[in-house]
């Protein structure tokens, strides 16, 4: 695995888009299995009260010590890290995001829908950088070529809601809290802590309140549905409580390692603490003391799937990948359904494979499960071609290739790898008509 590619922990990957010129600023994904699946379950009733299924929606999490949060590309609701490290408990993660999903129930989603809705979501955060600097610069052709140039500003404008919608999406928020039986109160206590910042200059405002305008009036008007609220002393569940200090301890000890020993004191022995210390051991590539952590997470709940994550994780990026594919196998074992653990699982697979059909096979095996979960994952269908390739497979090889380059937005290289799989492919087969597929969608897209 390649530093410049992919970096993960404890299933926090890293996938560095550069948008543009080399020199353009990457855009960086966390992805995790743990903190997607919590912050989802917090939000189920309130997706169901919405009239949406929780598989509708996607929760991605952007690095950055920024604090927002926007939606983009259809039901994509993508949160800064920074807005999570400011959140002091899982209420306040959850008024967030229903006020988000009442901008995708509003249908106040932002330009460029239908294009960001067939793409990755590393390439929609790249138009969305190329999009803030067409309007910088007043050139609409400039979206596909000019994200190295894009300005914050610019950005920010692009993603900004109107003063209506803010408050369309207050009221369809506390509205679906309210019918899922959830105290609503976190949405203004976390709108509380920004409420200074619309008197300061634009320049030190965090990018939530330039992007969604913060007034008195808002912030009123939510006080008063929370105080009407018949859950407004309502307390949240003590495993969401727990969930939330793990998220701040992975998100701690991956962004922030050096920081890390002065968060959680040397008495502090809580599963979170230890998590922090481990992951900010692997990121200061401490091994021994990294891995010697990592047994002690196992040893302390040995039916923890992320905790075997984290060690395959570790081994893995550590240069020992054979001894990863035990503990990944774990994990899978403990949980079937995890679709990230699997694509990691399948990529050690790959790396001590050599030429071996059977392992090549099992990988291929393991990135098909994961694909229904993943379907807009250009990694796997990477990993996928490597596999395809090393078996001989050259058909299908390239089939996949043609499917990642279409997540990213490379048309051209996308049509040509397709025309060459569906040459190989056996006429009838799923994978021909897929090859097909992805050239009839080229075609009808084009100008």
């Amino acid at each position: 695995m390649m530093i410049c590619r992919f970096l993960s922990c404890l299933g926090l990957v890293l996938v560095l888009l550069f948008v543009g010129m080399p020199a353009a600023k990457a855009q960086t994904l966390i992805r995790d299995t743990e903190i997607e699946d919590d912050i989802r379950g917090w939000l189920t009733p309130v997706f169901d009260a919405a009239g949406m299924s929780p598989d509708q929606v996607n929760i991605i999490l952007v690095q950055d010590s920024k604090i927002n949060a926007f939606v983009a590309g259809g039901a994509n609701i993508f949160i800064y890290t920074g807005l999570l490290q400011k959140t002091e408990n899982p209420g306040e993660v959850v008024g967030v995001v229903a006020h988000e999903l009442g901008h995708i129930t509003g249908g106040h989603l932002i330009r460029g829908r239908e294009k960001m809705e067939e793409a990755s979501y590393e390439s929609i955060l790249g138009m969305i950088v190329g999009a803030g600097a067409a309007i910088a610069s007043g050139d609409g052709g400039a979206m596909a070529t000019i994200g190295a140039g894009a300005s914050s500003m610019a950005q920010r404008k692009f993603l900004s809601y109107s003063r209506t919608f803010e408050s369309s999406a207050d009221q369809a928020a506390m509205k679906y809290m309210e019918a899922a039986a959830v105290n609503p109160s976190g949405l203004e206590s976390f709108l509380k802590k920004l409420e200074g910042e619309e008197l300061r200059p634009t320049s030190q405002q965090s990018e939530y309140v330039q992007t969604h305008p913060l007034t008195r009036n808002r912030i009123d008007s939510i006080d008063a549905r929370v105080q009407t609220s018949a859950y407004k002393t309502k307390t949240y569940p003590p495993e969401w409580i727990a969930q939330h200090k793990m998220m701040l301890a992975k998100l701690n000890g991956f962004i922030t390692p050096e920081q890390v020993a002065w968060i959680y004191d040397d008495r502090d022995h809580s599963r979170e603490a230890i998590t922090a210390r481990a992951i900010a051991a692997y990121r200061m590539n401490q091994i021994p003391t990294a891995l010697k952590l990592a047994d002690q997470l196992v040893a302390l709940e040995p039916s923890n799937p992320y905790f075997y994550e984290l060690k395959g994780q570790m081994l893995m990026d550590f240069g020992r990948v054979k001894e990863s594919l035990s503990p990944y196998q774990k994990a899978i074992s403990l949980k079937p359904d995890a679709s990230l653990i699997r694509i990691s699982l399948a990529h050690a697979q790959i790396e001590t494979a050599g030429q071996n059909p059977t392992t090549l096979k099992a990988a291929i095996q393991n990135l098909t499960l994961a694909q229904k979960d993943e379907p807009r994952s250009p990694r796997l269908h990477r990993l996928m071609a490597t596999a395809y390739g090393r078996m001989g497979d050259e058909p299908r090889a390239k089939l996949h290739l043609a499917e990642e380059a279409l997540l990213q937005g490379k048309t051209d290289y996308a049509k040509s790898q397709a025309e060459q799989a569906k040459a190989g492919l056996p006429a009838g087969s799923s994978d021909r008509i897929r090859a097909e597929d992805i050239l009839n969608f080229i075609n009808t897209k084009k100008p």
